[in-house]
């Protein structure tokens, strides 16, 4: 039976006598948004924040909500589809529907199902994203640049088939946008036209990322 997220939150902390301060460093979440939680102030997060939260535990949302501390012994993967290019340029490899690529461990905290991982090759996203570094999404309408990710660090393909992963912003006419690099020594790629864009959901540097 699922609780609030405030009852989970609480007794996860019970359970495994974890600080809310080492909750927060290993989430990536503020520590005053989880003492707003614990003392009532609020009762839930927003779903970005809850998955991280839930893999601090090393389990899912789902069974963080159920209040099952214990991961299943068998680690579910997710295929690799291939790359996209932060200065690179990448033809786009996408797996997605075969699912044949090579496997990476599932992050905690995410669910395998519609998930894609791809790889980082090139700087042009530094200091955030490395080469060799995975990047996980959900492709939500396969043929669309939904409205809510622009602004955000999505995976995209261009009208030319090349992948990429980049800061999006609107372009100067309709249909436009512009493909923007963290990295300050590096170039940015203005007005291309975009078959699909999708949010980056979860980062996993390269060290960390476990092939099946």
């Amino acid at each position: 039976m699922q609780q609030t997220f405030r009852d989970a939150f609480l007794a996860a902390i019970k359970n495994t006598g974890k600080s809310m301060r080492q909750v927060a460093l290993d989430a990536g979440v503020s520590y005053e948004q989880l003492k707003n939680l614990a003392q009532g102030k609020s009762k839930s997060t927003n779903v970005d924040d809850a998955v991280r939260i839930a893999a601090s535990f090393g389990i899912s949302l789902e069974d963080f909500l159920e209040g099952r501390m214990s991961p299943s012994s068998e680690v579910p993967t997710i295929a690799i589809a291939g790359k996209v290019g932060a200065g690179a340029q990448v033809p786009v490899f996408d797996a997605y529907e075969k699912g044949d690529g090579p496997q990476v461990e599932c992050p905690p905290g995410l669910s395998p199902h519609g998930i894609v991982a791809v790889e980082v090759e090139g700087d042009s996203m530094e200091p955030i994203y490395s080469d060799g570094d995975l990047l996980f999404y959900t492709r939500n309408g396969h043929d669309a640049v939904p409205s809510e990710d622009i602004g955000h660090r999505c995976v995209c393909e261009d009208e030319d088939g090349m992948g990429w992963v980049k800061q999006i912003k609107p372009g100067d006419e309709p249909g436009l946008f512009h493909l923007i690099s963290l990295n300050p020594g590096a170039n940015n790629i203005w007005n291309v036209r975009l078959k699909w864009a999708a949010r980056v959901r979860l980062h996993w540097p390269a060290e960390l990322a476990k092939k099946a």
